[in-house]
């Protein structure tokens, strides 16, 4: 039973990692009906400006943070503004190709700035555990866990009660009519993509505090998350949060047992099992578990 508690509390910080990533790209789809396939590159860069800012520049690990956030918010709303809005109405298939090759970009321009060699990322958390039962609690999990309901509690109130979280809604629900009554939707695009790149960041940096290291493949996370994005809805918040923390939960529980009771299934079967919970969910519920159908007139 203490192996069963700790795969869950393990699978519970990793979820809560991939339900961040899995809320940046919700928030984008949700303003623009675009898949940003930039998203993993925006966690990478967040990560890596956090071990810069730390390490090679000495900052407190909160200003780290703060900093590394502030750059992934502001190369969001600079891509926005400079490149998506000039592309507005064209086909989805465009805007996707443009994030695809701005993942490119992003990706290119941290191997070069830092190369390829892993980079470590420093300990902003103790190294200790506590054991409560027999259970090891690592502390950087347990404040990942912490930051990351602090964070998703904070872009849900700024969703539910802020004159800009309410626009993001107007917008997402008919971009049409909140253009028809005022709504600043340009603006709005703008800030989708800013919290993209903040949740991007605090994302990557406690997905690279658990080895403790940091290299370019932390970028393939986003289609480690993409079932959680599938499995919540593609336009629902809440959705991104419930997937993340299930597919968290499959992964960690079917890496523990898996190899032990279904050996047969082959090793590394943890990393498809995520994608056969989505195939399962979407033969049931085709938009995912909180997704909406698109209702038209006919």
């Amino acid at each position: 039973m203490t192996t069963f508690y700790q795969l869950l509390f393990s699978g519970f910080a990793l979820g809560c990692v991939y339900a961040l990533v899995a809320l940046g790209f919700t928030v984008i789809y949700r303003s623009s009906q675009v898949i940003n396939f930039a998203q993993g590159s925006l966690l990478a860069l967040g990560a890596y400006m956090v071990s810069w800012f730390a390490i090679d520049k000495s900052l407190p690990f909160g200003l780290a943070v703060l900093a590394a956030i502030g750059v992934c918010v502001l190369v969001g709303v600079v891509f926005q503004r400079l490149v998506l809005r000039w592309v507005a109405g064209q086909p989805v298939f465009v805007i996707v190709m443009i994030t695809i090759g701005l993942s490119i970009v992003i990706d290119a321009s941290v191997s070069a700035k830092f190369g390829a060699n892993p980079r470590l990322l420093g300990d902003p958390w103790s190294s200790s555990a506590v054991h409560p039962g027999g259970v090891t609690l690592i502390w950087a999990k347990i404040w990942t866990i912490v930051t990351v309901f602090g964070v998703l509690l904070g872009f849900f109130l700024f969703d539910r009660y802020s004159r800009y979280g309410l626009a993001m809604r107007a917008t997402a629900a008919d971009e049409e009519a909140a253009m028809a009554v005022g709504v600043p939707t340009r603006r709005v695009f703008a800030l989708a993509w800013g919290v993209a790149g903040a949740v991007a960041t605090v994302g990557g940096f406690f997905l690279a505090t658990f080895p403790n290291q940091l290299d370019p493949s932390i970028s393939a996370v986003a289609l480690l998350a993409f079932p959680a994005i599938i499995l919540g809805g593609l336009d629902s918040p809440a959705g991104a949060v419930v997937g993340g923390v299930t597919i968290g939960l499959v992964e960690e529980l079917t890496k523990g047992y898996q190899p032990a009771h279904a050996s047969w299934l082959g090793t590394n079967f943890y990393v498809i099992a995520p994608y056969v919970v989505m195939i399962l969910v979407l033969m049931v519920k085709p938009y995912g578990l909180f997704g909406r159908a698109p209702v038209e007139r006919i």
